[in-house]
């Protein structure tokens, strides 16, 4: 067998030819994106036999470091048959010797491979094949594994949710849970809207994610970032901007519809009624009208303040080789209690169902699952939904220079954390002798 390099319609065909083992983070698409956005170099390989048939393809992205060195990146691994150890020995050992005369320090893959699976109900769900015979593989081979971690510390989530998108719609509601349900539907009583954005509509995006950076303490990409990915994922079609919005005169005329109902209610039961029941209505009116007129009075003022109309939420959908995944979400910090946010995956949850999407992905969650986990919230705003929590099996490294993977790995972090410490004293110290 032997390494080469392939193009694009080569190396997509053999994507295409094993759909349920890819990612789009193995894509010819990010590799681009990587190259023009993220300042790493590309490289599409794929294993040849000896009847110049493609076994095997890797996406290797290149991070140049100081004095000549560099590292290597396979996203979610290669496109293989990790069950097949001498395949796998084969292309590792062939990557290896390509990468070497680069000055490389090591190639890390985190491969796709699920290693537990519980349904919405928490029960866990028998895998398909055995885990421990893919660690004996990868371990034979010479890539080390980095640990079980339970956060975001990886260069991939190593936990998410999934929806199994080919059950039935009602089977996919079913599994909701009970407030994601009647959020929805107070949203779409409400009068919310989704539409399917352009590349106009990235400004919206990115503000919306400024906001929800600020509020959920994560840095965000630049303006030219979400561009440039819409861009060129959109030039096949592979990316969809969803933008949850109100018009507030479609609003407020479904509010004043509501508030005619009620005062017709009240209108029909006698105020001097002596029945228990008809006092119980009566009061449960009152106080649902006396509701109902501050929250008309309320989308009165936030009309006067926005205009017309408001996006609450953007997110943006990568769709891959019959996957989605819900790669950016950005959402305002105002009418929150529309919930126009649940109405906004609802939508494309319909969308990639309806477009022959077989995977729902929500890109991310935690496995620490301790209360005072900052990242709670978002887990269990996920688990709302009723999709599959994964846990994957998480990262490798295969080092092909010791000694720098040292450095590189412990002396450098020691050394940016002692820097950050000595600035942090500095900073104090100057902030003391000011006072």
């Amino acid at each position: 067998m032997k390494l080469v390099e392939l193009k694009e319609t080569d190396y997509e065909k053999f994507i295409t030819e094993h759909k349920e083992k890819s990612h789009f983070l193995q894509s010819y698409i990010w590799g681009e994106f990587s190259k023009k956005k993220k300042k790493l170099t590309p490289y599409y390989l794929g294993l040849e036999n000896k009847n110049q048939q493609i076994v095997a393809t890797a996406l290797l992205l290149q991070k140049k470091l100081p004095l000549g060195y560099s590292y290597f990146y396979s996203p979610r691994g290669f496109m293989i048959d990790y069950l097949d150890k001498d395949l796998l020995s084969e292309l590792t050992h062939k990557i290896k010797d390509y990468i070497k005369p680069k000055k490389a320090i090591f190639l890390k893959i985190d491969p796709p491979i699920i290693i537990r699976k519980e349904n919405y109900l928490g029960e866990e769900k028998k895998l398909e094949y055995n885990v421990d015979t893919i660690f004996h593989n990868l371990s034979q081979v010479g890539f080390k594994h980095q640990g079980f971690t339970k956060n975001f510390e990886t260069m991939q989530p190593r936990y998410t949710f999934r929806i199994d998108l080919e059950k039935t719609q009602e089977e996919i509601d079913s599994h909701f849970s009970k407030t994601t349900k009647q959020r929805i539907q107070k949203a779409i009583r409400l009068g919310t809207k989704v539409r399917i954005g352009t590349e106009e509509d990235i400004d919206t995006f990115y503000n919306l994610m400024l906001l929800t950076e600020d509020r959920k303490d994560f840095v965000s990409y630049s303006k030219d970032y979400y561009e440039e990915l819409f861009s060129i994922f959109n030039k096949k079609n592979n990316v969809k901007l969803f933008i949850g919005y109100l018009d507030f005169d479609e609003v407020l005329s479904h509010l004043k519809e509501e508030e005619k109902e009620l005062n017709k209610k009240i209108e029909e039961i006698d105020p001097n009624t002596s029945s228990k029941n008809g006092k119980r209505k009566l009061k449960d009116y009152k106080t649902s009208l006396e509701n109902l007129k501050k929250e008309i009075e309320k989308y009165q003022q936030a009309k006067e303040k926005y205009g017309k109309t408001i996006a609450l939420n953007a997110h943006m959908i990568i769709l891959y080789q019959e996957k989605a995944w819900v790669l950016y979400a950005g959402n305002h910090n105002v009418l929150t209690e529309s919930y126009a946010n649940y109405h906004t995956y609802y939508e494309h949850i319909k969308y990639c169902k309806n477009h022959n999407i077989k995977i729902y992905d929500q890109f991310g969650t935690i496995g620490d699952l301790d209360k005072n986990n900052k990242r709670m919230g978002l887990h269990e705003f996920k688990k709302k939904f009723g999709g599959d929590y994964i846990e994957f099996i998480g990262e490798f490294d295969y080092i092909t220079n010791h000694f720098m993977y040292f450095i590189f790995t412990k002396l450098v972090p020691l050394y940016r954390k002692i820097i950050r410490f000595k600035s942090k004293k500095e900073v104090n110290y100057e902030a003391k002798a000011n006072k």
